[in-house]
């Protein structure tokens, strides 16, 4: 039987039908994994909202996004295989765990009390004492601290290391064996994906909804912008947080040093990361402790003006706020809560 042979008309160079045919095998084959792991995720970006930044290297995909997701829900990364990230932060309570201090493996207390992941791609810093730069970096840290996690990702690729699942979601989303890169980078990517921004403020103030809010909600948001009571200086729009560092005047002496922890400036002690506004409802307890139960607790705290610590920000003042004031600003606060975000299925386990 004869061969068929096809011949490039430009270089000359003759292929057999048999090539071709692996080569057209061999393209589809590409083509296939682009398309479950290389094609670019796009962020549903809120209206008001802007683009976060991602790193060059850690570009979303979908499969990247599947990836971190998994690993975010895998209570293998800790010593005991019972804490994941998710025991920390749980969707329902907007990725917070509803504790004043989080606990780890073997019943370990943690240092403080677990942040809102929501739309945790915009920060510029991690943690209450902004002490990691990177959601890369920062998501490796729960993993080694004793009062966390207790593990070492060494520890957790010798659990998975039959695992074909991971071997094969690891080769989709960075062409690589499970490994420390990847790990850190798949966990930051799912958490990118983290984004709150449909509230019904949102829907009243970006999406024109005037119905939206009530008029004691309307009438809290007025009493939050207004220039008298600073609330906005601190809690920006659209995300309620300016990322700064600020003593509130929680105490009269600190126990927990706070950003001076990192900086180990005097004049950082007593002072944490600005935390979000976007569904307090639902991250309660309050302050980087946990020391405050309700949102009425922390409305009263800041019309009190605070203890006077040495560091206290000058932001923070007397406000003389009434009760139906008071009222009115708990209501607005309630109005922040993202239904959708809490019950949106891509972010579940």
């Amino acid at each position: 039987m004869k061969q068929l042979v096809f011949i490039n008309r430009i270089t000359g160079t003759s292929f057999s039908a048999a090539s071709i045919f692996f080569l057209i095998v061999a393209m589809l084959a590409v083509s296939g994994c682009n398309e479950d792991g290389a094609i670019p995720y796009q962020l549903d970006i809120p209206a008001g909202f802007s683009q976060p930044e991602i790193p060059a290297e850690n570009q979303l995909t979908r499969a990247r996004i599947e990836l971190g997701r998994k690993l975010f829900y895998e209570p293998l990364l800790s010593l005991d295989s019972t804490i994941s990230c998710s025991s920390c932060h749980l969707q329902e309570k907007a990725f917070t765990d509803g504790l004043a201090i989080s606990i780890g493996v073997n019943n370990a207390l943690g240092m403080r009390n677990a942040p809102t992941l929501a739309n945790i791609g915009y920060s510029n810093s991690f943690f209450h004492d902004g002490g990691v730069e990177t959601l890369e970096l920062q998501s490796q840290q729960p993993i080694f601290s004793v009062e966390e996690m207790n593990f070492s990702i060494a520890g957790f690729l010798d659990r998975i290391e039959s695992n074909q699942e991971y071997k094969i979601m690891f080769r989709e989303a960075y062409n690589r064996q499970p490994d420390a890169y990847g790990i850190s980078r798949a966990i930051a990517s799912f958490e990118r994906t983290l984004i709150s921004g449909n509230s019904r403020f949102d829907q009243y103030y970006y999406q024109n909804d005037l119905s939206a809010l009530s008029e004691a909600e309307k009438r809290g948001f007025n009493i939050f912008m207004s220039s008298e009571n600073d609330c906005e200086s601190c809690h920006q729009l659209p995300l309620f947080t300016n990322f700064e560092f600020e003593n509130i005047g929680l105490y009269e002496t600190y126990s927990d040093s706070g950003r001076a922890r990192i900086t180990h400036l005097t004049e950082d002690r007593g002072k944490f990361k600005v935390p979000t506004l976007r569904n307090i409802e639902k991250t309660g307890p309050y302050m980087h402790d946990g020391s405050l139960q309700s949102l009425e607790g922390v409305v009263n705290h800041f019309d009190a003006g605070g203890t006077g610590h040495p560091n206290q920000s000058s932001k923070v003042k007397p406000l003389g706020l009434t009760s139906q004031e008071k009222s009115d600003l708990v209501a607005f606060l309630l109005s922040l809560t993202d239904q959708s975000f809490l019950n949106n299925p891509e972010l579940s386990e």
